[in-house]
């Protein structure tokens, strides 16, 4: 798909969100002073639209420094809005860049259930598969069968070998195993499905941290990325997903599913101000080439609708 193409499917993806945000901005500035009233209004939509307070502190701040007493229209908000959304979201916005050096480059992802985690390793093989390079997927969600159908499902469609073991098999001796074959066959990127069972943080926290220490004999400096997949139509829970998951494994980078769903595209906003980790992609649909790399503008403009 084009880029230009997914820019649309990113605007269409973020409609809802486009809606409650740009709508209330619509409402709120047909035109009008920029006042202490004017700014109050706003910044309750940002936080309304889940932008966070902080973020949304930071762009009243600039609006107050740089067009408060003026005559505003709501174009012109939405203009300058999108430039202080891309203003935070820029430093976070890195595509995944796999080393070269490293045979193979290992990913890790995680997330609880239900954010996307199978399918988003299948797109990002897809992608890869695109570009000539050769991935392996690893089946780690062993509790969930079909987690491992699915992950096989892409396998077959991507042309990507998948290593799966009989169910609930230990998902550390899986990882090692792949890591093994990972070498030996030369591929350049290894992706690792695993288990996202919050409910159980302990059972979990050591499961992670058994596959990292048991892939380690194997390669000391793996995993070398560690990807958190989050579903935006979850809101302000993603914050709370993020500290969680934080603590159990050091988390390298951010990928935010789910965002045609969602009237919460402003939770990437917040999860930047909040923690500053790369947002390597954004998914709007089901299709692989529905997630992209992420691009802070873009993102800011299909977020404010201008």
């Amino acid at each position: 798909m084009a880029l230009g193409g997914f820019f649309n499917r990113l605007k269409e993806g973020l409609s809802r969100s486009t809606q409650k945000l740009g709508g209330g901005i619509t409402a709120v500035f047909t035109r009008r002073k920029l006042d202490d009233a004017a700014l109050e209004e706003l910044e309750e939509l940002l936080i309304g639209a889940d932008l966070g307070t902080e973020a949304a502190a930071r762009v009243i701040a600039a609006f107050r420094r740089s067009r408060f007493g003026k005559e505003v229209t709501d174009a012109e908000i939405k203009e300058s809005l999108a430039e202080e959304v891309a203003a935070i979201l820029r430093p976070v916005a890195r595509p995944l860049e796999l080393d070269p050096a490293k045979k193979p480059h290992v990913v890790l992802v995680v997330g609880v259930n239900g954010t996307g985690k199978t399918t988003t390793i299948g797109k990002l093989a897809q992608f890869w598969r695109e570009q000539g390079i050769r991935p392996m997927l690893v089946a780690g969600d062993t509790f969930r069968a079909a987690a491992v159908e699915q992950l096989q499902v892409w396998g077959e469609r991507t042309g990507c070998p998948v290593i799966a073991g009989p169910p609930n098999a230990d998902a550390a001796g899986l990882a090692f195993d792949a890591l093994t074959r990972a070498q030996a066959e030369q591929a350049d990127v290894l992706l690792i499905d695993t288990a996202g069972r919050l409910h159980n943080k302990s059972v979990l926290m050591e499961e992670l941290a058994k596959i990292i220490r048991v892939m380690r004999k194997q390669d000391p400096t793996a995993p070398h990325s560690v990807l958190l997949v989050l579903d935006a139509t979850t809101g302000q829970n993603a914050i709370q997903q993020v500290k969680v998951f934080k603590e159990l494994v050091a988390v390298t980078g951010l990928i935010v599913t789910k965002l045609d769903g969602s009237a919460r595209g402003g939770i990437v906003v917040a999860l930047a101000e909040s923690f500053g980790l790369p947002v390597h992609a954004v998914g709007v649909g089901e299709q692989a080439a529905d997630l992209r790399p992420f691009n802070a503008m873009d993102f800011a403009r299909g977020l404010v609708g201008s």
